[in-house]
């Protein structure tokens, strides 16, 4: 649409002119004489200009300039006299009047005032609406929005920030330093350091304690306010209400991690659904799963969520240890019973008494000992070994193995009685090829424990290594995973742990099972097995550690090398 202009003055040859002069650049054009008539083309809508003469018959033009400025506040009149006058000059500008001209009137100069009056309304019309926009966005933020100006003066909080963080609209155009809302002033503080260091500031996730107590989790953002000639003229932050969120992601994290054991696949989510349920039973479980899958925290789970969590917890290797010390480790001795038996011993039965015993390893017993704990299963009584005087122990037997041992019944090597009694209930852990959508679960909680193990800033994995973690068949299962991110966070030298950070054998590895499948043994021969046993002076569960085994798996391969 055509700008309108509405001419005032009570000479009808300066209204022709100036009609002709506006009509030309474009102007839809109205002329009044008297204040009537200017009252009656008003209602007819708003104009972009206004040409007003100061002096109009009767009629003091300043009078009409203000009536027009209270009809509408945006037009842009200019005021014209014949008689010029410094003091009503003043008064024109002082009441809103965009500019002041001086018959006689020349065209360029007509011209040239009509075109700075559009340029101003526009400016003005396109600011108002920048700031229409700025009011929405302040109106529909759910976060709270702060503004200070470089004096510290709080100059515009939205209401969010007035219901979040306390503040009214008594606070506007004060020193946000002087503000008390009830709560400590962190996100003030951090506003005023980012005004002084003109540096952006992010808090993540940070507790804010009010002065009643209650507490919220709140995420901060802030920077400063440049203006076009790049000088800060303030800064605006951005509070956000985590609490809720942060609620919800705690409320998945622990579905997502039972007793500290990591899984959200659905077999894991049934397994700790059976935890839950066992915990409170006192019946023998037979936990069974591949070495490194993590029975022994199925086990400790199951003790520490039931009623027996403040007894004792006593764990037995019975792979480590000969068949004649695991007796006297398990049921004890007395003095004498043997050569070196130069002392009592309690045994772990009745260390554990009152609590839980973890039986690991328990397909590797002999049909000796198989037998004695069978009598303990059924009679809940032992003696110690040289000793004949029964005791009475109240213990919850959990038995862990990486073997069939239904297998091993059928060929005689473990007792079928024996058997009967641990497999009461049976929990089978998944091995870890089986529930590959858990690696990156997994991953980001060993990223997480080596970060506060090393005191190092957290890591993250780059796609491509976590493309070949997954791609990975895992035969030492989460132990293994959970060696190589040691192995990663140790080596890498930067917070992304990249392919060239992973251990070489794991790469050769997937190399080899992408072109024969075929995986070749981590342990070459005996050499490899001594050299890492000589780096880790001897300690065994170190040596399996380097070479990526169970310590099961290397107990095993030192007994067929002395055979």
């Amino acid at each position: 649409m055509n700008p309108r202009a509405l001419i005032v003055d009570d000479e009808q040859s300066i209204q022709r002119l100036l009609k002709e002069i506006l009509s030309l650049e474009g102007f839809d054009v109205d002329c009044a004489s008297n204040s009537l008539e200017v009252e009656s083309f008003i209602q007819t809508g708003e104009y972009d200009l206004v040409l007003l003469d100061i002096h109009l018959g009767g009629v003091n033009g300043l009078q009409i300039l203000r009536h027009l400025r209270d009809h509408d506040e945006q037009a842009h009149i200019v005021m014209i006299t014949g008689q010029p006058d410094l003091e009503t000059a003043t008064e024109a500008l002082r009441l809103g009047a965009f500019d002041y001209l001086m018959k006689p009137l020349y065209l360029h100069q007509v011209i040239s005032t009509a075109k700075r009056a559009l340029r101003s309304k526009a400016l003005i019309e396109e600011n108002r609406r920048k700031q229409a926009h700025l009011d929405a966005i302040f109106r529909c933020a759910t976060e709270a929005i702060i503004l200070i100006d470089n004096e510290n003066r709080l100059i515009q909080a939205n209401e969010s920030a007035f219901m979040s963080c306390g503040y009214t609209a008594e606070h506007i155009n004060t020193s946000i330093l002087s503000i008390q809302t009830g709560c400590k002033g962190i996100c003030r503080q951090k506003l005023i350091e980012v005004l002084k260091s003109g540096a952006p500031c992010h808090l993540r996730r940070f507790e804010c304690c009010k002065l009643d107590g209650s507490k919220r989790v709140l995420s901060f953002n802030a920077t400063t306010v440049v203006d076009k000639d790049g000088i800060v003229s303030g800064a605006a932050a951005f509070i956000r209400d985590d609490t809720q969120l942060d609620f919800l992601e705690k409320q998945i994290s622990r579905k997502n991690e039972y007793a500290g054991i990591v899984g959200k696949d659905s077999s894991m989510q049934r397994m700790f659904s059976l935890i839950d349920a066992l915990a409170n039973v006192q019946t023998t479980v037979l936990i069974n799963g591949e070495s490194g899958t993590g029975k022994e925290m199925v086990a400790a789970a199951l003790h520490h969520q039931g009623v027996r969590r403040k007894r004792p917890f006593v764990k037995v290797n019975c792979l480590a240890l000969s068949e004649h010390l695991l007796e006297s480790e398990l049921f004890g001795h007395v003095r004498g019973a043997f050569t070196g038996a130069i002392a009592d011993k309690t045994g772990r039965f009745q260390k554990a008494d009152g609590g839980t015993i973890l039986l690991d390893e328990i397909g590797d017993i002999s049909l000796a000992m198989q037998m004695r704990l069978l009598r303990v299963l059924q009679e809940h009584e032992f003696e110690r070994v040289g000793d004949a005087n029964p005791i009475r122990v109240d213990v919850r037997v959990i038995a862990a193995t990486n073997q069939d041992l239904a297998e091993k019944v059928r060929m005689g090597t473990f007792r079928q009685d024996l058997y009967y009694r641990l497999n009461v209930i049976r929990l089978v852990i998944p091995p870890l090829r089986d529930r590959k959508d858990d690696i990156p679960l997994l991953v980001e909680h060993f990223l997480n424990k080596f970060s506060l193990k090393f005191n190092r800033p957290m890591w993250t994995v780059s796609h491509e290594a976590m493309e070949l973690l997954m791609r990975y068949s895992w035969p030492g299962n989460v132990r293994e995973l959970e060696h190589i991110i040691e192995y990663a966070t140790v080596f890498s030298s930067s917070t992304i742990i990249s392919e060239k950070d992973l251990p070489h054998d794991l790469t050769v590895s997937i190399l080899q099972d992408r072109t024969d499948g075929v995986r070749p043994p981590v342990v070459q021969n005996k050499l490899s097995l001594d050299g890492a046993l000589e780096k880790a002076g001897g300690n065994k569960a170190k040596a399996a550690r380097l070479l990526g085994l169970s310590r099961s798996t290397l107990y095993r391969m030192l007994r067929d090398d002395l055979s």
